[in-house]
């Protein structure tokens, strides 16, 4: 939250997280040498992680009644 309010007067001191690039352009990965430092990002931090919201439980379906009754193909 402060986060975003910084953002909002100071929009040059606080930017979005940018991932680091090499001199031809490509994604520079993370060194996994280094734990304390993430050389994939320019500043060295990674941004948060979002949380994905929880998925509703799935419903039932239809009832089973006469409408879901298989019919039948003899001749009467």
């Amino acid at each position: 939250m402060i986060r975003s309010i910084l953002k909002f007067f100071f929009p040059t001191f606080v930017g979005d997280p940018v991932r680091a690039r090499d001199d031809k352009g490509r994604l520079v990965g993370d060194d996994r040498s280094t734990p304390h430092f993430n050389e994939a990002w320019v500043g060295g931090q990674a941004p948060e992680k979002k949380v994905a919201p929880k998925a509703a439980p799935k419903k039932r379906g239809r009832p089973n009644g006469s409408k879901n009754k298989k019919k039948c193909n003899a001749i009467r």
